[in-house]
């Protein structure tokens, strides 16, 4: 049906810069709202950012001035554009899509997250 992808993460210094992309991709009819999450290990996953189908979007007050997400519809991708990491940003990061869908001869309506990717800030 419908896969997301994160792609991005890695290894980076406290102070640098990272950005993650999300794609979409399969019998897609539209994607709503999409968002970053994260989870630290030993820790819940949370919300980092959302943005909604007509780029309106909104943050966690930590992530303000420090991230910036955006999407480009026509590609099916979100992006999270973070900079000024600290050590405490070390999580497993998953893309999150709501998601309408070609299902036979009529569309369907589903939530997906994709399967993660791993940033780690050394301090």
């Amino acid at each position: 049906q419908v896969q997301l992808v994160e792609s991005g993460g890695g290894l980076v210094q406290a102070g640098g810069s990272l950005r993650l992309s999300c794609a979409a991709s399969g019998s897609i009819f539209s994607i709503n709202a999409m968002g970053w999450y994260r989870q630290a290990p030993g820790k819940k996953r949370e919300l980092v950012a959302a943005i909604t189908s007509g780029g309106s979007s909104n943050y966690v007050d930590s992530m303000k001035g420090r991230f910036t997400i955006s999407r480009d519809n026509a590609e099916n991708t979100m992006y999270l554009q973070m900079n000024s990491l600290k050590p405490e940003d070390t999580a497993v990061y998953y893309c999150n899509a709501d998601v309408t869908y070609y299902s036979g001869s009529k569309a369907d309506r589903h939530d997906y997250w994709g399967q993660g990717t791993q940033v780690t800030v050394s301090s």
